[in-house]
């Protein structure tokens, strides 16, 4: 775990000061996204694994200013380049790892999570987690700016049939973790599975 860790810190401390401007166009998606998980007034988002934090403006928008907005990341210098952009306003933000976080239990309505499921390594131990801080009947999103397809030719890889982001093994998996698939999108402009926290 310790090295995985380790991984994804060095991956993404290496690309936190660019971050956003290799992806300019992605706020219409990220917007889209977290208006799928209907969000009231009040509610209480996290944003898990938020990095530079292109999702929190969207998220403030749709809880209002009652509402309490969360962003947890692994990596220091993503959170820096966030609050660098202006959208630590948004609300705090917390350097925290997803499978172990300082939270109460039930304490959020909805988690957005962009691009972090190809990160949790294993994903069970921190989907699960992400179950615990959310109350039954509340919502996850895990959304990615790009398709499966797209995002293989980007990277010049084929999509194979392990892929954990394939319907037929990302539902098994969110099931195991206190979630229940109910929708799924895999386009070449987004990625957006929506899962109910069960129980």
């Amino acid at each position: 775990m310790a090295d995985d860790h380790a991984h994804v810190q060095d991956f993404f401390t290496a690309r936190a000061a660019d971050w956003d401007t290799r992806f300019p166009g992605d706020g219409p998606a990220f917007a889209a996204a977290v208006r799928s998980l209907g969000l009231r007034p009040g509610d209480a988002v996290l944003d898990a694994g938020c990095g530079t934090g292109r999702a929190l403006p969207a998220l403030r928008a749709a809880v209002g200013p009652g509402g309490t907005v969360l962003g947890a990341d692994l990596t220091a210098a993503m959170l820096e380049a966030a609050v660098r952009a202006g959208r630590k306003d948004c609300g705090p933000l917390l350097q925290a790892d997803v499978a172990r976080l300082p939270l109460r239990s039930g304490s959020f309505d909805a988690v957005f999570g962009a691009g972090l499921i190809s990160h949790l390594s294993p994903p069970g131990p921190a989907l699960a987690e992400l179950a615990r801080v959310v109350r039954p009947g509340g919502l996850l999103a895990l959304f990615h700016p790009i398709g499966r397809a797209a995002l293989a030719a980007r990277h010049g890889r084929r999509i194979t049939e392990d892929d954990l982001r394939a319907e037929p093994n990302v539902r098994p998996l969110l099931a195991r973790s206190g979630w229940r698939l109910f929708s799924y999108a895999d386009e070449d402009a987004r990625f957006l599975a929506l899962a109910e926290r069960t129980g």
